[in-house]
């Protein structure tokens, strides 16, 4: 298990007030985790948000030549887990390769040269433009397609059999959640509106239940484990839950400037403008496909241009 610190002693070793320490859990997504009352910080989580935030980050070593193995790292997501099997079946001399990082670890191993791409949730609220949640200059050294726009929300049992309506709702006595792990979107945002209803997360039943994938928090709903789970709509929809809609968020693909052009991320790329993408984001619901493919930065000006 990871060195977890104190509020003190994370706030010395960021060398800030310990008050300032409470502003960067809610404003800038410092990884934190409430036990019995009190935060604890798992060390290592820390240290890749500090990388994350890092300017003039200075440079790794570099991916090897092509060779036919396309490496992806980051947050999950359904319509990209049918983007990589689709590729896999349909190009025979390439293979992308996905490692579960969440959202965060994504953009380590992007930056450190790990992965040609990383699947990353960039702003929510349906925005269009913009990276509120990254340091520009981090944004600046990669190239950003858009894969697609999601709904995020709570997933709860079919027929919402206790009445579950908000946020606010999971501090009743009556309920258990699971959660998602420390490094997720689903989980920062999540923290977010428990702090904006003033909701301590250890007065909640199975706040410490913690999950890698949205697909392990839908089936612990199915499987009556839970009643309440942070996660995208999409995955209730495929398990035949029900599901509370929060926000919408954008979903984009940060890739290696220096393996842009290469074969098989082209050819992964060209796929968000197939139909197989379309399909099953039809079938799913909780997409929105209207600005998949899009270069987001750098900006060209021309929708249609990857």
């Amino acid at each position: 298990m990871d060195e977890m610190l104190t509020t003190r002693q994370v706030a010395k070793y960021l060398n800030v007030n310990e008050k300032m320490i409470y502003s960067l859990i809610a404003e800038k997504g410092l990884p934190a985790s409430k036990v019995t009352g009190k935060w604890l910080f798992p060390l290592e989580l820390v240290r890749q948000w500090v990388e994350n935030g890092t300017r003039n980050f200075p440079e790794q070593a570099k991916l090897p030549p092509y060779h036919g193995l396309v490496l992806i790292s980051g947050a999950n997501d359904l319509l990209l887990d049918t983007l990589i099997c689709t590729f896999n079946l349909k190009h025979s001399e390439h293979m992308a390769l996905f490692g579960l990082t969440g959202s965060m670890g994504g953009l380590k191993a992007l930056r450190k040269n790990q992965c040609h791409i990383a699947g990353c949730r960039s702003a929510d609220e349906h925005s269009n433009t913009g990276f509120p949640f990254m340091d520009k200059e981090i944004v600046q050294a990669m190239a950003v397609v858009n894969l697609c726009h999601r709904e995020q929300g709570l997933i709860i049992q079919k027929d919402n059999p206790l009445g579950i309506s908000s946020v606010k709702d999971l501090s009743r006595k009556d309920l258990t959640m699971v959660n998602r792990r420390l490094g997720t979107g689903s989980r920062q945002l999540l923290d977010r509106e428990l702090k904006r209803f003033d909701i301590d997360g250890e007065s909640i039943n199975g706040y410490e239940n913690c999950v890698s994938r949205h697909m392990d928090a839908g089936l612990a709903i199915l499987n009556g484990k839970a009643h309440a789970a942070p996660g995208i709509r999409s995955v209730a929809n495929l398990l035949g839950l029900d599901f509370i809609s929060l926000y919408w968020e954008r979903f984009d693909l940060f890739v290696n400037k220096d393996s842009f052009f290469d074969q098989g991320v082209q050819l992964f790329l060209s796929m968000l403008k197939g139909k197989v993408i379309q399909r099953t984001a039809d079938e799913l619901g909780g997409y929105d496909l209207s600005m998949t493919g899009k270069m987001v930065y750098p900006e060209t000006g021309n929708d249609d241009e990857q």
